[in-house]
């Protein structure tokens, strides 16, 4: 009887510690943020501090703002992706195979230098710009202080990463079913349209979730890239808490762990149609 217990009770107290862990580093901080943002700096409770980011003309272009830029990243991101994904996998040219090994080298370049070197060739006075004016002329890019530079530079750190997760479920996508396909007169573009995108769309919203969720707050790159006004959300997070607006700072944080919690919810619906395919099917 005693041996019966324990065993019920072992698999509770080896996950203890990692639930333990989740609440102290993520759900203790989401519920202290929700909290405050419900506090009024004048004292009191109420839902002003939301009331604020969506009806300021300033703050509510921030957050159109910043999901005009996420979305750009991430219909730009996956789509180059996608087909940089259906190369690598099903070519076998020497181009493709240098690629296979360098296109996650800007993964581990750090953000900041990543950034800094960006602006150093894409700014008005940047390289492009000096070897222009050997050959007479005087490009400016105008990519700077706008949101055409951040797209640029979350595409450079995010097609490497989105390439990785789509070429890993092109890879279910076996040669035999491709090559029978062939043989029975489909061209590229069926079966592009009829096996591949049907065979990997799941895994298209997996790889946009995950785009949109490391762009909705990005800091790094705006800080550095981006103009005065508008601002993306995690700059203006930033200006509220310097400017010790805590309690209207811990209200954006809540707005983009919502926008975050929106995206997630695609992702878990993708996953669960999946199972009921796989049901449907079985």
């Amino acid at each position: 009887m005693k041996k019966t217990t324990v065993q019920k009770i072992l698999p509770y107290l080896l996950i203890f510690p990692s639930i333990m862990i989740m609440v102290t580093v993520i759900f203790y901080p989401i519920a202290v943020s929700l909290l405050r943002s419900f506090q009024l700096e004048e004292g009191g409770w109420g839902p002003d501090n939301y009331i604020f980011f969506f009806t300021d003309r300033i703050q509510r272009g921030n957050i159109l703002y910043t999901l005009e830029i996420v979305m750009a990243t991430v219909v730009l991101a996956i789509g180059i992706s996608y087909f940089l994904a259906i190369y690598l996998r099903f070519s076998d040219s020497v181009v493709s195979r240098a690629i296979g090994h360098l296109y996650l080298l800007p993964r581990f370049i750090p953000g900041m230098v990543a950034v800094n070197g960006m602006i150093t060739v894409i700014r008005d006075s940047g390289l492009i710009n000096r070897i222009s004016q050997l050959f007479g002329l005087n490009i400016k890019l105008g990519l700077m202080y706008n949101g055409k530079g951040i797209v640029l530079m979350n595409l450079w750190f995010n097609i490497p990463f989105a390439t990785m997760l789509l070429a890993a479920a092109m890879s279910k996508i076996h040669n035999p079913v491709i090559e029978a396909a062939r043989d029975a007169g489909a061209g590229k573009l069926r079966i592009l349209k009829d096996m591949i995108i049907p065979m990997t769309y799941r895994d298209v919203f997996v790889a946009a979730t995950f785009v949109f969720m490391s762009n909705i707050s990005s800091f790094t790159t705006p800080y550095l890239m981006d103009g005065t006004n508008p601002q993306m959300m995690g700059i203006a997070l930033y200006n509220q808490f310097n400017n010790m607006h805590y309690e209207k700072a811990a209200a954006l944080s809540v707005i983009m762990f919502l926008f975050s919690v929106l995206s997630a919810a695609v992702y878990v619906y993708t996953n669960m149609k999946e199972n009921d395919w796989e049901k449907q099917a079985g």
